[in-house]
């Protein structure tokens, strides 16, 4: 029977879940089992810790501190967007999540968390970042 290595590609199911008990994601409600590398550094180092030597069709729970998890919050990572910068067709509303323009090209998901006058603050934390999270696994293949 295969287990988990420091080189395995994974395919596993997984859920998280709050301190509260909520899910916050679940591969399971998608429908759709998540594929990785061990040590391709998508991972944390303890979150691959806590897999190490699991075997295909194990299951296993673990908590995580922030830190091993979705990290803590950056205060650096809170900016003030001036409100002009918006449009009917993406208006600045609490809670809204929305994509801006990285400096490399791509999208930046930031989450609007307060609008004061013209200034609009926007949150580019993880919207975990911060959170100590359960979560359960389901091992469904291992190749190496």
């Amino acid at each position: 029977m295969s287990v988990i290595t420091e080189k395995s590609e994974v395919l596993m199911h997984f859920a998280i879940k709050l301190e509260d008990g909520s899910v916050a994601d679940s591969t399971q409600a998608m429908g759709k089992p998540a594929k990785f590398r061990m040590g391709d550094g998508s991972l944390t180092e303890n979150f691959e810790k806590c897999l190490l030597g699991l075997s295909t069709g194990e299951k296993s729970q673990f908590e995580l501190e922030p830190a091993d998890a979705f990290g803590l919050s950056n205060p650096d990572n809170i900016h003030h967007v001036d409100l002009s910068k918006f449009s009917a067709d993406t208006p600045a509303e609490v809670g809204t999540i929305i994509g801006f323009a990285g400096p490399d090209g791509h999208d930046i998901p930031g989450i609007i968390t307060s609008v004061v006058g013209d200034s609009v603050t926007v949150d580019f934390n993880h919207p975990l970042a911060g959170q100590r999270v359960t979560f359960e696994v389901d091992v469904v293949e291992i190749q190496d």
